[in-house]
């Protein structure tokens, strides 16, 4: 009786334990760290961009291809790499519902950081536009392309790379569908 009696409490206590909600981080943003110079914090937020505080705990981002495990209190994580000058920064997290990146631009101006979200339209809108006008005016050829490189050198020289850069609309574009 004694063995039926605690085989019952056992499985009751499981059973509680399937019941629980399971902790996802699906949207998120950057924004300056209060309490550290040169570095930002990732806090995760709802669909209207109120922060979770129930989300608790260590996740894992990849932020500009580096793989780093932020521990989360109150929603609030903060990145401890030091952000010498503007950058672009490519922030994703994989969980059970799908990828979720951000690319933002950090624009560091007078020992502050500010974040700007980049959005995917405006990524990929820019060398669309430039094509467009290559091909529309024959004569802009040599402009467009100039411009190109111009854009290409401004990327790549705030650390973004082709492949974030490709990896990021194809994440974007992914999210729009």
């Amino acid at each position: 009786m004694k063995k039926i009696l605690l085989l019952l409490c056992l499985v009751a206590a499981s059973h509680s334990f399937v019941f629980a909600d399971a902790i996802a981080i699906n949207h998120f943003v950057v924004k300056e760290n209060p309490f550290g110079t040169d570095q930002v914090a990732i806090i995760a937020t709802d669909t209207a961009g109120v922060t979770q505080e129930n989300v608790n705990g260590r996740f894992t981002f990849i932020m500009n291809g580096f793989e780093y495990q932020l521990k989360f209190e109150k929603g609030v994580a903060f990145y401890r790499q030091k952000i010498d000058r503007s950058t672009f920064l490519y922030a994703k997290h994989v969980n059970e519902s799908g990828t979720h990146g951000i690319l933002y631009y950090i624009y560091k101006h007078d020992s502050k950081l500010s974040p700007i979200h980049i959005s995917i339209m405006f990524l990929i809108a820019i060398p669309l536009i430039l094509v467009l006008l290559a091909y529309m005016f024959k004569r802009f050829i040599i402009i467009a392309v100039i411009i190109f490189c111009i854009f290409l050198y401004f990327n790549y020289h705030n650390g973004l790379s082709m492949h974030t850069f490709f990896e990021s609309a194809v994440d974007g574009l992914k999210g729009l569908f």
